[in-house]
């Protein structure tokens, strides 16, 4: 039986970030999980795409636009399933049993639960609010992965847009989303340099802003700026 699953990973100057999250998925690659890495690239200037090469992975390049970038990696990819990771997410050693054990009785599009690779009360209550959004209102963000059927994502349209991608298609995706029961990690940087109160203050503005009709080309240049 073939492997079943092409990873997409949007990247945008992520060498740091592939050079210690891609050894987790190599062992998708031994346990006969995954049939191909595809690198959906938005234009970086760093070794990202030499790393790429080095390791066979399908690159895909456009505008940078995580949305637009995601897209277009599923558009290219073979797998029947679609697993879709953030460069900087860590799958840790158990995630092959977790997702074979999903794939084999997993109805849905599943995600998965969220950690940091942090340790600390700034780590554990985002990432205890993040599972409980998850979970209570449906609302899984792109650092906690997708996994779902490469059908099922084109039949429901991964949006093009530079932010709140995640929030859009997790909206389309609502009565499907189901969670796989296993935690990853992803790096708490983001959170460390901004400050973790004021950052996550500033995420909650910028989905009420959303949800109430902003545009999100606006809101990602607001966020790239700040």
């Amino acid at each position: 039986m073939p492997a079943p699953i092409s990873v997409i990973i949007p990247t945008l100057n992520a060498q740091a970030a592939l050079e210690g999250s891609l050894p987790d998925l190599f062992l998708g690659i031994e346990a006969g999980l995954i049939a191909e890495l595809i690198i959906s690239d938005g234009g970086s200037n760093d070794a990202t795409l030499t790393i790429a090469e080095d390791i066979g992975a399908l690159v895909v390049s456009g505008t940078a636009s995580r949305g637009g970038q995601i897209q277009r990696g599923v558009a290219a990819a073979k797998g029947k399933w679609c697993l879709i990771l953030h460069a900087d997410t860590h799958l840790g050693a158990g995630w092959c049993d977790a997702v074979q054990a999903y794939l084999e009785n997993g109805q849905g599009i599943g995600y998965f639960d969220l950690g940091f690779q942090a340790r600390g009360i700034g780590p554990r209550w985002v990432a205890a609010w993040a599972n409980m959004r998850s979970r209570v209102f449906k609302l899984p963000y792109g650092d906690q992965g997708l996994l779902a059927r490469r059908d099922d994502i084109l039949a429901l349209g991964y949006p093009d847009q530079p932010l709140m991608e995640d929030v859009e298609f997790a909206k389309r995706a609502k009565p499907h989303l189901r969670p796989i029961g296993y935690r990853i990690e992803t790096s708490f940087a983001k959170y460390r340099s901004a400050g973790w109160l004021r950052r996550g203050a500033r995420n909650l503005i910028l989905l009420g802003r959303y949800k109430l009709g902003a545009d999100p080309a606006t809101l990602a240049r607001e966020y790239t700026r700040r």
